[in-house]
């Protein structure tokens, strides 16, 4: 079985509601994935953006989701650490020394061209050793050899 991300909210390659915006409600959308590997000790979500002007930027880092999860509920709480254990990253710019927020942000291109907001879901095969607060590049370096499978939905968004 082949790993695969969707959201109720949008389709692939499809526009995300403004509610999931900056500048609206920016909320959270509700993911769901199927075809976790046999193995799977965590899942690990980033949603990122390859066409911010300053170079990718990082709206939302979430590890260490338990594998019987199948998804996220919209919304998610803004909380370092989430009641099964799950525990946010930082975010919200491209210099990781600059990110200052924990939790989902959503896109907030500027006025212009779409962006596409990739969301991407790892299984990987443990737990990982990492605070809450870690940014992508440390998230990324600790995911390596552990990533069993991947999978990605695009959304698009435009202000």
């Amino acid at each position: 079985m082949t790993l695969t991300v969707t959201s109720p909210a949008f389709k692939h390659k499809a526009y995300i509601p403004k509610r999931h915006a900056c500048g609206a409600e920016d909320v959270s959308p509700e993911l769901k994935w199927s075809g976790l590997p046999d193995g799977t000790g965590s899942v690990a979500v980033i949603m990122d953006d390859p066409d911010a002007p300053p170079g990718t930027w990082v709206h939302w880092i979430l590890f260490n989701i338990p594998p019987s999860a199948k998804g996220l509920k919209e919304n998610v709480a803004k909380k370092e650490v989430l009641p099964d254990g799950s525990r946010h990253g930082r975010v919200w710019g491209v210099n990781e020394d600059d990110f200052s927020r924990i939790g989902y942000y959503g896109p907030c291109p500027p006025p212009g061209k779409p962006h596409h907001y990739f969301f991407k879901v790892y299984a990987l095969d443990k737990l990982l050793d990492l605070p809450a607060g870690t940014a992508k590049g440390a998230l990324l370096k600790a995911m390596e050899g552990h990533i069993l499978a991947q999978a990605e939905l695009v959304g698009l968004y435009k202000r």
